[in-house]
């Protein structure tokens, strides 16, 4: 071969090679500043999986983000993105095609959907994989080893028996850990069960890269959100506090306008409570609310926010929930209440109360923050009036 053809194949490899590495940096550049722009610890997650599955960024089919339960010692599934089909891999696309989204544009959806359970979320979300081998499989030997693994087509079938691949079916697929400081916080799993595109040494090169970057930004936002939860966390009963209560609520009932869904609060106070601290004193009322803030939070679910609204009220913010759901709860609460027997101090017979719950929630008693309070408390007051250990909806009050 002429030297001169030599050099110029040379030249255009190294060509191509640099203009690959350029684009390279610059997603890199791109999500890195985007990870900058906020604390939120769910915020930077879709920030982290938008880099890994869009068209200008890693351009995966799919990615899932497992962060790691210290009490349980398990990883557990926190977001998700990705299409459920192929039909539906072929529409989303398009649609960005047509409607000509970048990065920036597909991480900006966060503020509006605020991580839609997809029916791909929904498909994996209950998935909790143990920390520790074998019974962890690939995700435990990724924790264990901190180094990446890439599970080629042609041994995928070796590993049908993982506890990941019996949910997350895939032709080839790479698991990446985030890290912190050397320590893994978490992994993320990447594949292209639609396109079929192979993953290569340098889509792994690039992913470790981001991956790195990625781990510390969660750390940082996972130590901020220690500190905002101390300073929204109610020191007696760990419950969320009034002011966190405030601004909650009022972000709430904006989404539930945004999304036209329902939403209530259930309103909560301890009957006869000041009886109990004349009678056996306030460090035995303190017990009797520690112990009472627990069993709310056992018995509310994931997406509800408990909170000491103040002395012995407190205050449940209940998502997604209408009128029917909301006084179902209420009953389940208040009949667990009434037959539970809470302990006080060694040389006390332990005590039994009842609550009085009053609920009111939006589209049905109101639109604003002030009234639903205002509603939810007067049905609480009535459910006292009309003989205490009662739930009251907002439309039974007595003038």
């Amino acid at each position: 071969m002429d030297q001169h053809l030599k050099d110029d194949i040379n030249i255009n490899t190294l060509q191509k090679n640099l203009s690959q590495a350029r684009e390279e940096l610059a997603i890199l550049y791109d999500i890195s500043n985007a990870m900058r722009t906020t604390l939120e610890l769910n915020h930077i997650l879709h920030i982290i999986l938008t880099g890994v599955t869009s068209h200008t960024g890693f351009g995966f089919n799919r990615a899932i983000l497992f962060l790691i339960n210290q009490k349980e010692r398990t990883f557990e599934v926190r977001m998700a993105i990705g299409p459920q089909s192929g039909e539906e891999a072929a529409r989303i696309w398009q649609h960005i095609e047509i409607e000509k989204k970048d990065l920036d544009d597909l991480i900006a959806q966060y503020q509006t959907s605020q991580n839609p359970d997809t029916s791909f979320y929904q498909s994996i979300k209950h998935l909790r994989i143990s920390l520790h081998s074998p019974e962890g499989g690939l995700l435990a030997r990724v924790f264990e080893t901190g180094s990446p693994l890439h599970i080629h087509h042609t041994d995928i079938h070796k590993y049908r028996e993982d506890p990941l691949l019996k949910v997350f079916s895939s032709h080839e697929l790479v698991i990446m850990p985030l890290k912190a400081k050397d320590k893994v916080n978490g992994i993320i799993i990447a594949d292209n069960l639609y396109t079929q595109k192979p993953i290569t040494s340098d889509d792994l090169k690039i992913f470790t890269m981001f991956t790195n970057q990625a781990g510390l930004a969660i750390e940082n936002s996972q130590l901020y959100e220690i500190v905002v939860h101390k300073g929204h966390t109610d020191s007696l009963t760990s419950l969320w506090n009034h002011g966190f209560f405030q601004s909650t609520f009022l972000k709430e009932i904006d989404k539930a306008k945004h999304n036209h869904s329902p939403l209530n609060l259930l309103m909560i106070d301890i009957d006869n409570f000041k009886l109990l601290n004349d009678s056996l004193g306030h460090q035995n009322g303190d017990i009797v609310l520690t112990h009472m803030a627990k069993l709310l939070k056992e018995l509310s679910r994931d997406k509800d926010y408990v909170c000491r609204y103040g002395g012995e009220e407190f205050a449940i913010i209940l998502p997604e929930t209408n009128h029917i759901q909301a006084f179902e709860i209420a009953e389940r609460i208040r009949e667990k209440m009434a037959s539970t027997t809470f302990p006080i101090n060694s040389h006390q017979q332990p005590v039994t109360l009842t609550i009085s719950i009053g609920f009111a929630g939006i589209p049905d008693d109101a639109d604003n923050k002030e009234e639903l309070i205002l509603k939810a408390d007067k049905a609480m007051y009535t459910a006292k009036f009309i003989g205490k250990n009662k739930t009251c909806p907002a439309n039974s009050q007595i003038d």
